[in-house]
């Protein structure tokens, strides 16, 4: 009889998140709704007409905007924890279908704008009133050769609701109707696995049990990979209309253009990444003999290579090691983290039919950010929980320092926060257990773990995404055996120089919920160089570099997301903090060495 999952009603409160904090039930929910649908009724008066008082319609469309917030948020929060909940798929359907309505009667807004005199716009911009709406004319009129006719942009909003259906599909098949099958345990009891509970499996001392986890979770994808492939080909096509319709060059420019990222940042972390796979391979080749393993599979790739040292971490002890871990951030950011633990902010455990994975969502200006956990008891976790609060602070200094136009900071930026938050706190504690090899070396095992999961893994699914979109973009079909043998390649080419690549990795592509936010990914590589950066000079320089990470984490939209860096002090419009990471890498791999 398997383990199993615990259900959300056996969970205490206390690890819940307290959705009561936007509202206090379904009912007030939905009379919001209602006002937020009114609203945009009554903003539809404006349309013909924006040139007539361009000021007010802009103020007016950001202060719905505050309002309609809450009432998104909530849909999408109450059925992450429950995806079976009929009552949490109706709210959430209800709010889909309000946005899709909403956005086609404020479609006009922009394109009213955009004929406007340009100089006029400029002006606008430039009126100390406006202050607060200045970054978004800027990025107004930096868009202006993408922006489409009024009636075209009315269009593309009808389809709103259905553009997300390919990622609504991947998320009900794979945290709702995909059951897996149970892990035997060397005791002879069995366990459920789950996406919620396969980090334990395929980190587990018991290579049976590694492989058990793997090949149930691998192969139950290939089971559905017909399913998954026309799923996930509609989300390619989706975004190879959606930039052909706004006249970008490929769907890479059209997710990186609007964020002022310049296209060879994400060339430039693909060739330095290449640059060391050498030095990856010398980490794994380290891993296959500690290991005293014949052959390395990809399922001995996670497991911690001190294999004598155990680090049980039970969520409240787990949170303890965030707080001491992120100490050199300051007492005011450790007191907002202990107001998330105690405050509703997290939702703790897996518990059926809940969402996998983690994520902090943070942006309603005027309630906390929420964050969602999936905890097991070990050292991977523990960091999740302090990459998720560095999410959190991000979007809480951000919202507290800038007005509502500017308070959203870009996706390229959005990994830095967390990710420093990591790094800082692996620093922390390897100084923490200076004394204790053992310690030390599971630590600084988990850290070379975090350059291979991050900065390695994250850069090959960059590769795999921009390799099925330009698949696409040429009119190659987009077949489950095309895709399978793309992603496979990859391995091979990143881990074939000491792995023996599995067939079944090729399956893996499909289990990748990040994929259905195309062209996001790079920025968890991007984000873990600068990150290391970050932390050397929090430790190093301490109160000075602690108020620059202030001045980058307040940032928000006010400035393009490469000076928002720069107030830190990272160019990452170079390749060089990628190099520079990958040589803290190097340099871990032989402390590593000389700690084993």
């Amino acid at each position: 009889m398997a383990n199993e999952i615990r259900r959300r009603s056996d969970v205490a409160d206390a690890y819940k998140w307290d959705l009561t904090h936007i509202y206090p039930s379904d009912e007030a929910w939905e009379a919001d709704l209602v006002k937020a649908l009114e609203a945009a009724k009554e903003f539809a008066k404006y349309d013909g007409k924006v040139s007539e008082n361009p000021k007010e319609v802009i103020r007016t469309y950001f202060d719905a905007e505050e309002v309609l917030s809450p009432v998104f948020s909530y849909a999408f929060l109450r059925k992450e924890t429950d995806n079976a909940d009929g009552k949490a798929q109706e709210i959430k359907d209800k709010a889909m279908q309000a946005a899709v309505q909403i956005s086609m009667m404020t479609a006009f807004m922009q394109p009213e704008l955009l004929a406007m005199d340009e100089e006029a716009l400029k002006a606008i911009a430039a009126d100390p009133e406006m202050t607060d709406y200045d970054t978004f004319i800027g990025d107004l009129l930096r868009e202006k050769a993408h922006a489409l006719p009024k009636e075209q942009e009315q269009l593309l909003a009808m389809m709103g609701q259905l553009q997300q259906a390919p990622q609504n599909i991947f998320g009900m098949l794979t945290d709702v109707d995909m059951k897996f099958p149970d892990v035997v345990m060397p005791d002879g009891t069995t366990r459920t696995l789950t996406e919620g509970t396969y980090s334990s499996f395929i980190q587990d001392a018991n290579r049976d049990v590694r492989k058990q986890g793997f090949d149930g979770i691998m192969g139950t994808y290939g089971k559905f990979a017909n399913t998954i492939t026309a799923t996930y080909a509609a989300n390619v096509q989706k975004d190879v209309f959606n930039a052909r319709a706004r006249k970008y060059s490929s769907c890479r420019a059209a997710k990186m253009e609007p964020l002022q990222i310049p296209e060879a940042v994400y060339d430039n972390l693909i060739s330095v990444i290449h640059e060391y796979i050498p030095v990856l391979n010398e980490y794994l080749a380290l891993r296959k003999d500690v290991m005293k393993l014949d052959e390395l599979h990809m399922y001995d790739l996670y497991t911690p290579i001190v294999g004598d040292f155990k680090m049980e971490l039970p969520y409240d002890k787990a949170y303890d090691m965030v707080l001491e871990g992120l100490t050199p951030m300051g007492e005011d950011y450790l007191d907002k983290l202990r107001e998330a633990r105690t405050g509703g902010w997290i939702d703790v455990y897996p518990t059926q039919n809940k969402s996998s994975g983690a994520f902090s969502s943070g942006n309603l200006r005027n309630v906390h950010p929420y964050v969602l956990l999936n905890h097991n008891d070990n050292l991977s976790n523990t960091f999740t929980i302090a990459h998720e609060l560095g999410h959190s602070m991000h979007s809480f200094y951000s919202n507290t320092h800038q007005p509502a136009p500017k308070s959203d900071y870009s996706l390229f930026v959005a990994e830095v926060a967390s990710t420093c938050n990591e790094a800082v706190m692996m620093r922390y504690l390897l100084k923490t257990f200076e004394g204790n090899k053992k310690a030390q070396a599971y630590l600084l095992n988990h850290f070379l773990e975090q350059f291979r999961t991050t900065a390695f893994r994250q850069t090959m699914f960059a590769e795999f995404e921009y390799i099925a979109h330009t698949m696409a973009e040429k009119g190659q079909p987009l077949t489950r055996d095309a895709l399978t043998k793309v992603y496979y390649d990859l391995n091979q080419q990143y881990y074939g120089g000491v792995c023996d690549v599995d067939e079944l990795i090729g399956n893996e592509w499909m289990r990748i919920p990040h994929f259905y936010r195309s062209f996001y990914v790079y920025v968890y590589a991007t984000g873990l160089c600068a990150a290391i950066t970050l932390s050397d000079k929090i430790l190093n320089e301490g109160q000075k570099a602690v108020e620059d990470y202030r001045k980058f984490l307040s940032a928000g939209s006010s400035v393009p997301p490469i000076e928002a860096l720069k107030l830190a002090g990272i160019d990452m419009s170079s390749p060089e903090p990628i190099r520079k990471a990958m040589e803290v890498f190097k340099a871990t791999l032989e402390q590593f060495k000389a700690v084993l």
